[in-house]
């Protein structure tokens, strides 16, 4: 059995520092996994900084696998002044996934996998709602108003969609198209990060695992992490595939029958860099196994 993580269950934010090391193994082959050295995302890919629709990251990555983040980012468009939001806000969970882009990157480049990250935070509009969905541009997130989407019409909404929304998913099905045009069917990885408490219930979970009615990612990852040690793996927990307003893996990967799976991971365990490495190390290397498997890579369209 592989050696038990050091993780306080009672303590969620405590979990930062002293990481034990994954074992090595031996990397995917000819796939690029590699567990040796930190892995860094590069300077554009950070928290601040001008909003953008997206952002790519390890461009030339060779795996049959695409890492997208939504939540990426706390950028707001200088014009949009904020938000009308103090600064401490947008440092927490309403603006952004802390810590996913990090272990996104850092994913991608152990898996060899192109990414695609959001590059504006979900207050300007949320990557993962339909446009149809009053949560796409929350009024109020997490009990604080947000009043730069007070009572927003419906132009401000197509032009920030136009801006924004919509540019992201097209850089996310333009690298599906790639893969297709090779011949090739991509699995799809979608990373984020989510907080150790909620309306005062102390999360039990270190990392969440949603999936769908396609089982071939989610349910052999939950495996694989309960066998690694010492970690709480929620199924489907504490949010669900099978929740029917989630967009991105819904629209890209389930609707075009791809293999995928969405990940949850506590935000206080992976908002320092060290966390971060140690938990994209961990997922890359429980998903070995998975990605390995030549069957995996097939289209399977579910029905409802």
């Amino acid at each position: 059995m592989p050696a038990r993580l050091d993780l306080d269950h009672g303590r969620p934010d405590e979990h930062r520092r002293h990481w034990a090391e994954p074992q090595p193994g031996r990397s995917m082959a000819d796939r690029g996994v590699d567990f040796r050295g930190p892995q860094t995302c590069p300077d554009g890919v950070s928290p601040d900084g001008s909003a953008v629709a997206w952002m790519p990251f390890n461009a030339g990555g060779r795996a049959p696998v695409l890492v997208v983040c939504d939540h990426a980012t706390r950028r707001i468009p200088a014009e949009l002044g904020q938000l009308g939001l103090d600064d401490w806000v947008l440092d927490t969970h309403v603006a952004w996934d802390i810590g996913a882009a990090d272990v996104a990157c850092r994913l991608a480049r152990m898996l060899d996998a192109p990414a695609v990250l959001s590059g504006f935070s979900r207050l300007v509009v949320d990557p993962n709602r339909g446009l149809d969905r009053t949560e796409a541009f929350p009024p109020i997130s997490a009990g604080i108003a947000i009043p730069g989407n007070q009572a927003l019409d419906a132009v401000e909404r197509r032009r920030r969609a136009e801006a924004f929304w919509l540019p992201y998913h097209e850089a996310i099905a333009r690298r599906l198209d790639a893969f297709r045009q090779q011949g090739v069917t991509p699995a799809f990885i979608s990373v984020h990060s989510c907080t150790p408490v909620y309306d005062r219930f102390v999360r039990p979970w270190h990392i969440g695992v949603m999936w769908d009615l396609d089982t071939r990612m989610g349910p052999p990852l939950i495996d694989a992490l309960n066998r690694w040690g010492d970690i709480h793996v929620g199924d489907n927990e504490p949010y669900s595939g099978r929740h029917p307003f989630d967009y991105t893996i819904d629209h890209h990967a389930e609707a075009a029958g791809l293999p995928c799976v969405g990940l949850e991971i506590r935000q206080n365990l992976i908002d320092e860099p060290d966390g971060a490495d140690y938990w994209a190390r961990l997922i890359a290397r429980c998903l070995q196994p998975v990605l390995a498997d030549d069957a995996l890579y097939q289209e399977r369209l579910q029905v409802h």
